[in-house]
């Protein structure tokens, strides 16, 4: 109110997506929704609710891919929707070369590119089901005990699950377990894995930039693209699935399909969109 926005901008599938997007539309303020269009079809999933509702009051929808586009359309959602690329791809390509000339995080974790395994847990989903969170622990234990260490920055959320369940002292005994890193670690540490395994959205993305295969730990996934194109194995919670995901994944090579998440401009993109007020007269770059 203070403020008074042309336009709201919100990302992704977050609680303050939602709530931004709320805000702004009952103020009759303009929402834009960036990575518009993704849907998991689990609507017990808390970022499931957040992304249908932010879509279905936003004025300008920014879909990644076509696969978003064509979630919106079956929703009755054509108006305002533009077919930008993938603004995590935009990111990784220009942070990418920053990373490798800054990044120490091997060195200082001893381990070799391409002998070891990356591994992030932090999924509601997960974390709250003391049966899922047991079944995935027993297999990351498992690959890193007959195969590769594991590498696990730990989320707070999955440390005090494990602590509640008591499974902290057994689920972690094989793990190399380090603190959160930051964006430009996180590249390199992605660059380097052999397999990622992983219930995050946004890594799994990221493994495909890296050209890592990827072992997803849960039901589905709102990035179907990379399961698709057969980098991207999902496979829930349970451990004998997970172990069969993850050697499937060793004998994997990822090979970038070309515009599948776009060509790096989606921040270009939704910039002139913004600017010309794409819902009536925004003409896409030839």
């Amino acid at each position: 109110m203070k403020e008074k926005p042309d336009w709201v901008l919100v990302y992704g599938d977050t609680n303050s997506s939602l709530a931004g997007a709320l805000a702004a539309s009952k103020l009759h303020i303009p929402v834009a929704h960036v990575e518009a269009g993704l849907r998991s079809f689990n609507r017990h999933m808390p970022e499931e609710i957040n992304r249908v509702l932010t879509d279905h009051v936003s004025k300008l929808l920014f879909a990644p891919t076509g696969t978003a586009v064509n979630n919106l359309a079956k929703e009755g959602i054509l108006s305002g929707v533009i077919k930008v690329g993938d603004v995590m791809l935009d990111n990784y390509l220009i942070f990418k070369p920053m990373a490798l000339q800054t990044s120490r995080i091997l060195e200082q974790l001893g381990v070799i590119s391409k002998h070891y395994c990356l591994a992030t847990i932090h999924r509601q989903e997960n974390t709250d089901d003391a049966a899922k969170l047991s079944g995935i622990f027993q297999a990351l234990n498992e690959i890193s005990r007959q195969f590769y260490p594991i590498i696990l920055p730990l989320h707070p959320r999955t440390l005090k699950a494990l602590e509640k369940n008591g499974l902290s002292n057994d689920a972690l005994s094989n793990l190399l377990l380090i603190e959160p890193v930051d964006y430009f670690d996180m590249i390199c540490l992605q660059m380097n894995a052999s397999v990622i395994l992983t219930d995050s959205g946004g890594i799994q993305k990221e493994a495909y930039f890296a050209g890592v295969p990827c072992v997803t730990l849960r039901d589905e996934t709102e990035w179907i693209e990379t399961v698709e194109a057969g980098v991207n194995y999902l496979c829930g919670a349970d451990t004998t699935l997970i172990l069969e995901a993850y050697s499937k994944a060793c004998q994997t090579e990822v090979n970038m399909l070309d515009g599948l998440y776009g060509d790096g401009s989606a921040s270009t993109s939704i910039i002139r969109a913004l600017i010309e007020d794409a819902t009536n007269h925004y003409m896409p770059p030839q």
